[in-house]
Parts: C-alpha cells; structure tokens; sequence
C-alpha cells in the first residue's frame, strides 16, 4: 500500500472552491463571512494533516451484465454507471483519502462552541479538503503506474453513482490495515474523520478518464457537480 501526509499548501485551494461548496456559486461572499473565512483558513493551515493512501490489485473480474466487481475473493454490487466507466480495466486502485484526525477534532471543538458560522465554514472546507487530496491522490497513483504504460479512470466512491455505501464495508479490508490512514468505519459505514473519500480506481492501457456522466445521476448534492462549476 502506498500512503502519504500532505500539507494545507500541497492541496493549492482556491477560495473560489470554498465558495461554491459553501453555496455561493460565482459570486463572493460579504465582508464578515470573508473575514472569518481568513482567520479559519490560518488556523486549519497550522494543524492539518490530510493524507491518502491506496493499493493496486491486478486482475479482477468486470460484470457488466449483473453490473459487479470482484476482486480478491471480494464482490461489489457497483451499479450501472460504474460498471461502464471501469470498462476495459486490467487492475484496480482502492483508496482512501482525508482531512486527518486534526481537522475532525477541529470540528468537534466548533460543534461544542457552539458558532454555527464557524461550523459551517469548517464543513465547507473540510469537504473541499478531502476532494483536493484525493485529487493529489490521483496524480501520485498515475506516477506510480507510469512504468506499467497504464492510465486511470475517474474515482468512484460507494454512496455515489449507484454504490450503495455500505459497501465501503467490504472496500476498507482490500487496504490491509484496519484503520486506513487513521480512517475507520462506524456500523453504518461512516467514515471517521468524516470528511474523508474512499473507493475505486480502473487501470490499465485502453481505460479513459471522462469527464462526469452527471446527466445519467440524479444526486443533485454530488461533490462531482460542483467540480463542472467549477470548469474542472
């Protein structure tokens, strides 16, 4: 397995992403909100540590019929819209990424505060945070296949797509440690930090990144959509 700690820096957020994830869209936010916004930005620099990790596992088997995955003796109900996207796949990468054990207790703390400005802001963040790593996260996954002549698909996490979340289940013992970069799973398959992301990755020669089928999902709260807003 591969891991790696990254910094608030490495992850390059635009205030613009926190914008949008805030619900402003295109536009910016009035004075005070950009002002808290700045002294939260310091204070989340001086204590995160978010951090990725993810395996690769060769072979596996694509139904596209029954629209499942099964890898290692592991099979995933992926659904439709996956299932075509990881087409022609000759290995898979499973990951997780996220904000770190810091920025949760940082949130707690908020909560326990009581500033539901400050919580609300901190939320916004931390989501743009786990995204941003799992984007970094990609980029390292791509040097590590590089020798291999292979590319990458787009990720796909359970809860999205079709996945049903509790299949994150069957996903965090692929990693082979059972608190994947300090992330567990509560009974009903939440992720603790909360702000973290987990899934798949196909590899291989002949697979293709494409941009998000949004129009074939009706989430209208996927990350994924905002990242079209964005123009990424």
């Amino acid at each position: 397995m591969f891991e790696k700690q990254l910094t608030y820096d490495d992850l390059d957020i635009a205030d613009k992403e926190i914008f949008i994830q805030m619900g402003y869209g295109e536009n910016t936010p009035g004075e005070d909100i950009l002002a808290e916004m700045n002294e939260m930005k310091a204070t989340v620099r001086n204590i995160l540590q978010p951090r990725f990790c993810f395996t690769v596992i060769e072979g596996g088997e694509l139904n596209t019929e029954e629209k499942l995955l099964s890898v290692e003796g592991t099979t995933f109900s992926v659904g439709r819209i996956i299932t075509s996207q990881l087409r022609g796949s000759v290995a898979y990468a499973f990951f997780v990424a996220t904000s770190g054990t810091a920025f949760e207790a940082l949130q707690r703390r908020l909560e326990t505060e009581g500033d539901m400005l400050r919580v609300f802001i901190a939320d916004s963040m931390g989501s743009v945070i786990a995204e941003k790593t799992a984007d970094i996260m990609e980029r390292w996954l791509q040097i590590y296949i590089n020798a291999k002549g292979w590319k990458h698909t787009n990720r796909f996490s359970p809860g999205y797509c079709g996945w049903h979340v509790s299949q994150q289940q069957l996903l965090f013992p692929l990693l082979h440690t059972k608190e994947p970069c300090g992330v567990h799973l509560t009974e009903s398959s939440l992720m603790i930090p909360i702000k973290s992301v987990s899934g798949v990755i196909g590899l291989g020669p002949d697979v293709k990144k494409l941009e998000y089928t949004c129009g074939l999902c009706d989430y209208a709260k996927c990350y994924k959509r905002r990242k079209r807003k964005m123009g990424k």
